[in-house]
Protein backbone atom coordinates (compact mmCIF):
# COMPACT_ATOMS: atom_id res chain seq x y z
CA UNK A 1 0.00 0.00 0.00
CA UNK A 2 1.10 3.52 -0.56
CA UNK A 3 0.90 6.67 1.29
CA UNK A 4 0.94 10.50 0.80
CA UNK A 5 4.18 11.96 2.04
CA UNK A 6 2.26 14.04 4.62
CA UNK A 7 5.59 16.20 4.62
CA UNK A 8 4.37 17.23 0.69
CA UNK A 9 3.20 20.66 0.94
CA UNK A 10 -0.51 19.30 -0.23
CA UNK A 11 -0.43 16.93 1.79
CA UNK A 12 0.97 18.63 4.71
CA UNK A 13 -1.90 21.50 4.37
CA UNK A 14 -4.87 18.94 3.49
CA UNK A 15 -4.17 17.08 7.10
CA UNK A 16 -3.55 19.67 8.96
CA UNK A 17 -5.07 22.85 7.51
CA UNK A 18 -8.39 21.24 7.31
CA UNK A 19 -8.83 19.00 10.36
CA UNK A 20 -8.86 21.28 13.61
CA UNK A 21 -8.21 18.26 15.76
CA UNK A 22 -5.41 17.06 14.84
CA UNK A 23 -3.41 20.44 14.19
CA UNK A 24 -4.44 21.00 17.58
CA UNK A 25 -3.52 17.11 18.59
CA UNK A 26 0.19 18.20 16.71
CA UNK A 27 0.23 21.50 18.54
CA UNK A 28 -0.30 20.25 21.59
CA UNK A 29 2.09 17.45 21.58
CA UNK A 30 5.48 19.53 20.30
CA UNK A 31 4.52 23.20 21.50
CA UNK A 32 6.25 23.56 25.01
CA UNK A 33 3.37 23.97 27.37
CA UNK A 34 4.64 23.55 31.07
CA UNK A 35 0.87 22.98 32.32
CA UNK A 36 -2.27 21.44 31.03
CA UNK A 37 -3.86 24.71 31.37
CA UNK A 38 -2.16 26.27 28.37
CA UNK A 39 -2.96 23.39 26.36
CA UNK A 40 -5.25 24.34 23.56
CA UNK A 41 -8.41 22.67 23.11
CA UNK A 42 -10.11 24.25 20.32
CA UNK A 43 -9.01 26.00 17.21
CA UNK A 44 -10.65 28.11 14.53
CA UNK A 45 -8.19 28.60 11.66
CA UNK A 46 -7.12 32.23 9.90
CA UNK A 47 -6.21 33.13 6.62
CA UNK A 48 -2.73 31.22 5.68
CA UNK A 49 -2.16 34.39 3.88
CA UNK A 50 -0.33 37.40 5.66
CA UNK A 51 -1.60 40.43 3.22
CA UNK A 52 0.69 43.38 3.49
CA UNK A 53 -1.29 46.35 4.29
CA UNK A 54 0.62 48.40 1.68
CA UNK A 55 0.93 47.08 -2.07
CA UNK A 56 4.31 48.17 -1.53
CA UNK A 57 5.34 45.40 1.54
CA UNK A 58 5.84 42.05 1.47
CA UNK A 59 3.54 39.25 1.04
CA UNK A 60 3.72 35.90 2.61
CA UNK A 61 2.09 32.72 2.84
CA UNK A 62 2.52 30.38 5.48
CA UNK A 63 1.07 26.42 5.90
CA UNK A 64 -1.33 26.98 8.64
CA UNK A 65 -2.25 29.37 10.59
CA UNK A 66 -4.93 29.05 13.51
CA UNK A 67 -5.75 30.92 16.97
CA UNK A 68 -7.33 29.48 19.81
CA UNK A 69 -10.31 30.35 22.46
CA UNK A 70 -7.72 32.55 24.01
CA UNK A 71 -6.58 33.98 21.25
CA UNK A 72 -3.20 33.08 20.72
CA UNK A 73 -2.21 32.21 17.57
CA UNK A 74 -0.26 29.39 16.26
CA UNK A 75 1.62 29.23 12.62
CA UNK A 76 3.05 25.64 11.65
CA UNK A 77 5.13 25.65 8.73
CA UNK A 78 7.05 22.50 6.84
CA UNK A 79 10.21 23.43 5.50
CA UNK A 80 11.71 20.34 3.51
CA UNK A 81 15.18 21.91 3.16
CA UNK A 82 16.79 24.20 5.28
CA UNK A 83 18.29 27.90 4.01
CA UNK A 84 19.06 30.64 6.33
CA UNK A 85 16.25 32.58 5.08
CA UNK A 86 13.89 30.51 6.42
CA UNK A 87 14.25 31.35 10.05
CA UNK A 88 14.13 35.39 8.78
CA UNK A 89 10.96 34.07 7.15
CA UNK A 90 9.58 32.69 10.45
CA UNK A 91 10.32 35.07 12.36
CA UNK A 92 8.66 37.79 9.79
CA UNK A 93 5.65 36.17 9.48
CA UNK A 94 5.56 35.66 13.20
CA UNK A 95 6.04 39.23 14.49
CA UNK A 96 3.32 40.45 11.20
CA UNK A 97 0.59 38.16 13.09
CA UNK A 98 1.45 39.67 16.39
CA UNK A 99 1.63 43.23 15.41
CA UNK A 100 -2.13 42.61 13.48
CA UNK A 101 -3.63 41.96 16.31
CA UNK A 102 -4.10 45.59 17.40
CA UNK A 103 -6.17 47.88 16.11
CA UNK A 104 -4.83 51.69 16.18
CA UNK A 105 -6.45 52.38 19.81
CA UNK A 106 -6.57 49.22 21.29
CA UNK A 107 -4.45 48.34 24.48
CA UNK A 108 -0.54 46.61 24.40
CA UNK A 109 -2.31 44.20 27.10
CA UNK A 110 -4.46 42.69 24.52
CA UNK A 111 -1.15 40.90 22.79
CA UNK A 112 -1.73 37.13 22.94
CA UNK A 113 1.54 35.62 22.00
CA UNK A 114 1.98 34.04 19.09
CA UNK A 115 3.97 30.42 18.55
CA UNK A 116 5.51 29.57 15.24
CA UNK A 117 6.02 25.23 14.92
CA UNK A 118 8.54 24.52 11.86
CA UNK A 119 9.05 21.05 10.97
CA UNK A 120 12.50 20.73 9.05
CA UNK A 121 13.21 18.07 6.64
CA UNK A 122 16.74 18.68 7.14
CA UNK A 123 19.20 19.25 9.20
CA UNK A 124 20.57 22.75 10.14
CA UNK A 125 22.05 22.66 13.62
CA UNK A 126 24.68 20.04 12.85
CA UNK A 127 26.86 20.35 16.49
CA UNK A 128 23.71 20.04 18.35
CA UNK A 129 22.59 16.67 19.12
CA UNK A 130 18.77 17.32 19.58
CA UNK A 131 16.61 17.55 16.78
CA UNK A 132 13.87 19.85 18.86
CA UNK A 133 15.28 23.84 19.53
CA UNK A 134 12.99 26.31 21.26
CA UNK A 135 13.76 29.96 21.26
CA UNK A 136 12.06 33.17 22.68
CA UNK A 137 12.75 36.33 23.51
CA UNK A 138 15.62 36.16 26.95
CA UNK A 139 17.70 38.90 28.52
CA UNK A 140 21.48 37.39 27.70
CA UNK A 141 22.54 38.33 31.47
CA UNK A 142 20.04 36.42 33.14
CA UNK A 143 18.00 34.09 30.83
CA UNK A 144 15.37 33.27 33.15
CA UNK A 145 13.56 36.75 32.21
CA UNK A 146 11.87 36.59 29.13
CA UNK A 147 9.72 38.91 27.10
CA UNK A 148 6.72 36.86 26.25
CA UNK A 149 5.07 37.04 23.08
CA UNK A 150 7.42 34.96 20.60
CA UNK A 151 7.65 31.85 20.60
CA UNK A 152 9.63 29.66 17.91
CA UNK A 153 9.94 25.97 17.63
CA UNK A 154 11.96 24.00 15.26
CA UNK A 155 12.32 20.32 14.70
CA UNK A 156 14.88 18.53 12.99
CA UNK A 157 13.04 15.53 11.44
CA UNK A 158 16.02 13.49 10.35
CA UNK A 159 17.29 14.09 13.86
CA UNK A 160 14.44 12.58 15.24
CA UNK A 161 14.86 8.96 16.11
CA UNK A 162 12.01 7.25 18.44
CA UNK A 163 13.70 4.52 20.59
CA UNK A 164 15.92 6.65 21.84
CA UNK A 165 13.38 9.50 23.80
CA UNK A 166 11.16 9.01 26.64
CA UNK A 167 8.62 12.16 26.02
CA UNK A 168 5.30 12.50 26.03
CA UNK A 169 3.35 9.73 23.55
CA UNK A 170 1.67 12.08 21.28
CA UNK A 171 4.97 13.98 21.03
CA UNK A 172 6.43 10.76 19.61
CA UNK A 173 3.80 9.22 18.18
CA UNK A 174 3.53 13.10 15.75
CA UNK A 175 7.06 12.71 14.84
CA UNK A 176 7.17 9.10 13.85
CA UNK A 177 4.27 10.01 11.14
CA UNK A 178 6.14 12.39 9.82
CA UNK A 179 9.46 11.33 9.47
CA UNK A 180 8.26 7.24 8.71
CA UNK A 181 5.27 7.15 6.74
Amino acid sequence: MRYLNPKADLTFKKVFGEHPDLVRSLLNALLPFETPEEEISEVEYLPAELVPDTPLKKNSIVDVRCKDRRGRQFIVEMQMLWSPAFMQRVLFNASKAYVRQLNGKEKYELLQPVYSLNLVNDVFEPEMESYYHDYRIVCMEKTDKVIDGLRFVFVELPKFKPQTFSQKKMHVLWLRYLTEI
